[in-house]
């Protein structure tokens, strides 16, 4: 029997290394410019993968704690930097799918190794040699001897220690692990949970429900539909693309509750509830912050950013609140007043109203509107538009690369190179939503930008995900306005990776501060508004004429149209984020009575029941914005000033866009952020360009 067992185990060990012998992740991409091999990647591959990659680091982590030589930046900084190579090469590509692509496969092996990258990290974090080690770096740093990169490399590792548990004794040490643990686990089935019910939803209509709703809508409806195999009704669902649109056009007010009440109660009962889920993150981040020393999760999370403390953030949330309410106020009578001489009687603006008198007023006074727009904004023209604009102002070419093998049939990919030839990039664009994507609209990386050990510079592979209209039977993929402006901005966050110039990819890139990520995203939005660049692109699909001038002027002149119903419902994110992670003490009651009391500042409208934002937000509760979703409106006022800039110095002036490039996009995290804005800008940054720019100041 003995015999039996150590013959079964010895065919088991041959068993895994034939396995782990054909998985791709074990060693370097043999493809060109290091692609993704999507075609010899299998979902079994991964947690092998991921186990082998624990143990290689853990091995190297031995390496660098057990040396004999006394601890310095090369031994022990930047060894563990370098450390991790083959599960990083892993995990970058098994995150970015399980947003994109996430199949049940994808997500069962997500909920099995999440634990385990957990412990390992906190093994990694709280292993004392290793921490003495960095410790004894830090306290005895020559920075003569290095630059200033090295210097924040070795800053930002050693914060990571202290943030991660480092020092703490045995007790809290151990329930810290216990605590990362369980709160891995609660954002996993957060996102899990999320994303079923968006799937779940559906409002199946007849001929009759379609008033108001535009062709391009009813055919998306018809279109989802016939996936159903019902070729007689159409569908709405809670996706972005057909919830927005039925929202803004719909004439039928009862679908527009309905579908809205749809919408905002997602998680909030029954079987995909987050109700609990989202008490139980906001303690157990509560809990954590306790033990490293901080009165609450937002202390703990904003000594590492631009604003540094939460009294910071709130001075800048109240300020915008005080320059926008009154416009707010004023705008939402003049929508009233408006909706009840359209109805022809008094009409009370609810929640689910606004999108579609908003719209319906934008359309009379500056006589545009989406549909109108639509034509001139068809997928393609749109890309080669985006792309131009990286050309101009920083010199990068986009060549589409149709030998890059990718993770679904829909995913197009582009070699970008510099104005010299060099290669800067390989850029994925996923573009149409479907059942296992993620809502929104985001940019990540498979591989981040770095130089390795032999000086060669290892460029980034950028992905762009997003969820824009699709191409119907008879039309191609025609974008509405707001989804040209979203691609500027998730493309903004791609030119901050393909610009990286960095040594070390935690540096590279868009790691930088969570308040200056949006920097780079939110600038490029600007251009949507610019005549030159709409010039240079928009044409209609059909006839090929460019954009009228008559409509450019009208989307100029709309520019500030519900500026300040925008700053508010966006202050309200960052106000219901800031209540969650101040919380003293654990909280146990209802988290809609709790979301309502944190909105109450910047109330638009009166608390609907059941309705809520905080079981579905994503951002605070599983992607990383906790105590962070400030940092859009922070990142604002930057991108607003830096803009005033280009305007100031010309469009697209030559020496100010490589100014921006060398000064901002090329640095990532290597200097802090405020030194960067600094360089470029001269001086601190203001909020009066914003305000001017969104018509509150003159």
């Amino acid at each position: 029997m003995k015999f039996r067992n150590l013959v079964l185990s010895v065919i088991y060990i041959l068993f895994q290394t034939t396995m782990l012998a054909d998985n791709v992740f074990l060693h370097e991409f043999k493809t060109t410019n290091g692609a993704v091999p999507f075609d010899k990647i299998s979902d079994s591959d991964f947690e092998p993968a991921i186990n082998h990659g624990i143990k290689m680091q853990n091995q190297e982590i031995d390496s660098i704690v057990n040396q004999s030589a006394n601890p310095t930046f090369e031994n022990t900084i930047l060894a563990f930097e370098r450390s991790g190579k083959e599960l990083n090469r892993v995990l970058g590509v098994f995150y970015p799918l399980l947003s994109a692509n996430a199949t049940d496969s994808i997500i069962a092996i997500s909920n099995k190794i999440a634990p385990v990258l957990s412990a390992h990290s906190n093994g990694i974090y709280l292993n004392g040699k290793l921490w003495q080690r960095v410790k004894f770096v830090k306290e005895h740093f020559d920075a003569s001897k290095h630059d200033a990169e090295d210097a924040m490399l070795l800053d930002k590792t050693y914060d990571a220690f202290i943030r991660n548990g480092a020092g703490l004794n045995a007790t809290d040490g151990a329930r810290y692990k216990e605590l990362c643990l369980k709160l891995t686990n609660l954002q996993l089935k957060f996102d899990e949970n999320s994303l079923k019910a968006t799937n779940a939803y559906e409002l199946w209509l007849d001929e009759s429900d379609l008033a108001g709703l535009p062709q391009s809508a009813v055919s998306a409806a018809k279109a989802a539909a016939a996936e159903k195999n019902d070729n007689k009704r159409y569908l709405i669902t809670l996706h972005a693309p057909s919830y927005t649109a039925f929202m803004k056009y719909s004439s039928r007010r009862d679908l527009r509750e309905k579908l809205y009440k749809a919408y905002n109660t997602q998680c909030t009962s029954g079987e995909f509830s987050n109700m609990e889920i989202i008490n139980d993150i906001a303690n157990t981040r509560l809990e954590i912050a306790h033990i490293l020393g901080s009165k609450n999760y937002a202390e703990y999370h904003l000594k590492d950013m631009m604003a540094q403390n939460q009294e910071t953030v709130y001075d800048m949330l109240n300020k915008l609140r005080a320059a926008y309410a009154p416009r707010q106020k004023s705008d939402m009578a003049a929508l009233c007043k408006f909706a009840s001489k359209l109805e022809n009687k008094p009409v009370v603006i609810k929640p689910w109203d606004y999108a579609y008198y908003s719209n319906k007023l934008k359309e009379s006074q500056f006589e545009i509107n989406d549909e109108e727009l639509r034509p001139y904004f068809e997928l393609n023209k749109v890309i080669n538009g985006v792309f131009g604009l990286a050309h101009t102002l920083y010199g990068l070419n986009f060549d589409e690369n149709f030998d890059a093998q990718v993770y679904h049939p829909e995913v197009r990919t582009f070699n970008v190179t510099d104005s010299s030839g060099k290669f800067m990039g390989l850029l994925y664009t996923d573009f149409f939503p479907r059942s296992t994507k993620q809502s929104g609209a985001w940019m990540t990386n498979f591989r981040e930008q770095y130089v390795d050990e032999s000086g060669n510079d290892i460029r980034p592979l950028v992905t762009l995900t997003m969820n824009f209209t699709r191409p119907t039977d008879d039309k191609p993929s025609l974008l509405t306005f707001n989804e040209v402006t979203t691609f500027l901005h998730e493309f903004g966050h791609a030119l901050h990776s393909l610009l990286s110039e960095c040594k070390y990819a935690s540096l590279s890139g868009t790691n930088v501060d969570r308040d200056f990520v949006e920097l780079p995203s939110q600038f490029n939005e600007n251009f949507a508004y610019q005549r030159e660049f709409l010039d240079s692109f928009a044409m209609h699909y059909k006839t090929h004429e460019r954009i009228p001038q008559a409509l450019i002027d009208k989307i100029i002149k709309s520019s500030q149209f519900g500026a300040a119903y925008s700053c508010m419902r966006q202050l309200g994110f960052g106000f219901i984020d800031l209540a969650w992670h101040t919380i003293s003490k654990p909280v146990s009651g209802d988290p809609i009575s709790f979301e309502h009391k944190a909105l109450k500042p910047v109330e638009v409208f009166a608390p609907i029941e059941q309705c809520a934002i905080s079981p579905q937000f994503g951002h605070i509760f599983s992607g990383g914005y906790a105590a962070g979703y400030y940092g859009y409106k922070w990142a604002e006022i930057l991108d607003a000033d830096v803009f005033s800039k280009f305007k100031a110095d010309g469009m697209f002036d030559k020496r100010t866009s490589a100014d921006f490039k060398e000064k901002v996009l090329s640095k990532g995290g290597t200097r802090p952020p405020m030194l960067l804005f600094e360089d470029f800008m001269h001086r601190k940054p203001s909020i009066d360009a914003l305000l001017k720019r969104d018509g509150i100041k003159n």
